[in-house]
């Protein structure tokens, strides 16, 4: 009896067992590695749901600088959306992937590890005080999505109240809460009933917050509205309110934690205590992680099943997420971060920059040209920045290995860009 012959190819690169059809609809082979447009590559297999790239390709990169595939030398002063928190190729990250990745690349969440609890442990105890639990997953959005969970489930409440210029993420809650997010939701409806206010009118949020609201969310340090920083004086009074009307007080750290205002949390830079923190971005260094760090109070009533995630809390984050926090508190970071930003304000206010805001590494330039000209310009001085919601603002993400010099550069470009 003849064995039926196998379909399977060795060679990923063999499509003779595709049909012609499949092919005709596919097209053409795409050029070999480092051959073609890495955008022209994107656009044949991706959604188009990306604005149009910036107008380079990064292939490699060391400390705060980036290597692109045509050859220039970049200095990132956009961290790619504050993700590269430790820069490129840092040693302590590199190795701690390295390392992590041969013993245990993953497990599950079904299973204690002795690594993620003291993840846990380290991150809680570089969150603000009264912090004390932390639900590690995988994003910002994510995040986000388990601190509104919480918020409602210890409440029995049933609104959101979030500020104008807020964004929070693209899932279904997250998105819910982010200001104009109607314009591209794409749910029917959202899952709960929001109010927006002004941010900085205490007297609006006051009236908002009735007593059908779990909490009101808020950016410490506004990052897509533009780097707008609402203040200790306005975070300390929505303290004040929320408590006074028995809503809950997130803080929304996903762009602005881990370091990036000079202080662990913008929580610790100004003072005040939420009742759950959300983080992620730049958490990992790069590798995909975020995390809820919540009160005792919220966390008391929990049981196994309430919350999960398949791949938060893995082994490869866990590494990443205590070298991350071990490298900020053992380099200085934050000092740096502190006396950089201080730098930044100090010289960068040239040319095109009419005024700076925001706070640490986490900046706005307001400038007397659309800030988009202003980004490309910029780039073609070697420097990588980023725009925002606010069509008059470059925004700035460098990360925390920031040195005096690119400063000096940023400035020098700055000031011999026409106003």
């Amino acid at each position: 009896m003849n064995k039926p012959s196998s379909t399977y190819r060795s060679d990923p690169t063999d499509r003779s067992d595709r049909s012609d059809e499949k092919n005709r609809l596919l097209g053409s082979p795409l050029p070999a590695r480092g051959e073609g447009s890495a955008e022209l590559d994107e656009s044949h297999w991706l959604l188009p749901v990306y604005s149009p790239h910036t107008p380079v390709e990064p292939v490699r990169g060391e400390g705060a600088i980036v290597y692109t595939r045509d050859g220039r030398a970049l200095i990132d002063f956009y961290g790619g959306h504050a993700v590269a928190l430790l820069g490129y190729g840092h040693p302590r990250l590199v190795a701690a992937l390295a390392n992590q990745a041969k013993e245990l690349f993953f497990q599950s969440n079904s299973v204690a590890l002795s690594l993620r609890a003291r993840a846990a442990e380290r991150l809680v105890r570089f969150g603000p005080e009264g912090l004390t639990r932390a639900f590690l997953v995988n994003s910002g959005a994510e995040a986000n999505e388990n601190a509104l969970r919480l918020a409602f489930r210890h409440t029995k409440r049933t609104r959101i109240v979030a500020l104008e210029g807020a964004f929070h993420g693209r899932t279904a809650a997250a998105a819910a809460i982010t200001w104009k997010s109607e314009r591209w939701y794409g749910f029917p409806r959202p899952p709960f009933d929001v109010t927006f206010v002004p941010r900085g009118d205490l007297g609006a949020l006051e009236a908002a917050l009735g007593a059908d609201v779990a909490a009101l969310i808020l950016e410490p340090v506004q990052g897509q509205a533009g780097a707008v920083a609402l203040g200790a004086p306005y975070i300390a009074a929505a303290r004040e309110l929320t408590e006074a009307s028995g809503a809950l007080l997130i803080f929304d750290e996903v762009q602005c934690g881990m370091g990036r205002t000079g202080h662990p949390f913008a929580a610790q830079a100004y003072g005040v205590t939420p009742d759950l923190l959300t983080t992620a971005k730049g958490l990992a260094g790069g590798f995909p992680a975020g995390a809820v760090l919540v009160s005792d109070a919220v966390a008391a009533g929990l049981k196994y099943g309430d919350l999960g995630s398949t791949f938060g809390g893995g082994p490869m984050a866990c590494a990443l997420i205590e070298t991350v926090i071990e490298t900020i508190e053992s380099e200085g970071l934050m000092e740096r971060v502190r006396a950089l930003s201080a730098s930044i304000r100090e010289t960068c206010q040239v040319g095109p920059v009419r005024s700076i805001q925001g706070d640490g590494f986490l900046l706005g330039l307001r400038t007397s040209r659309p800030a988009k000209e202003i980004v490309k310009e910029l780039l073609e001085k070697g420097i990588l920045s980023g725009t925002s919601g606010d069509p008059d603002v470059v925004r700035l993400l460098p990360p925390l290995i920031l040195e005096e010099s690119h400063v000096e550069t940023l400035a020098k470009a700055l000031a011999e860009i026409r106003p």
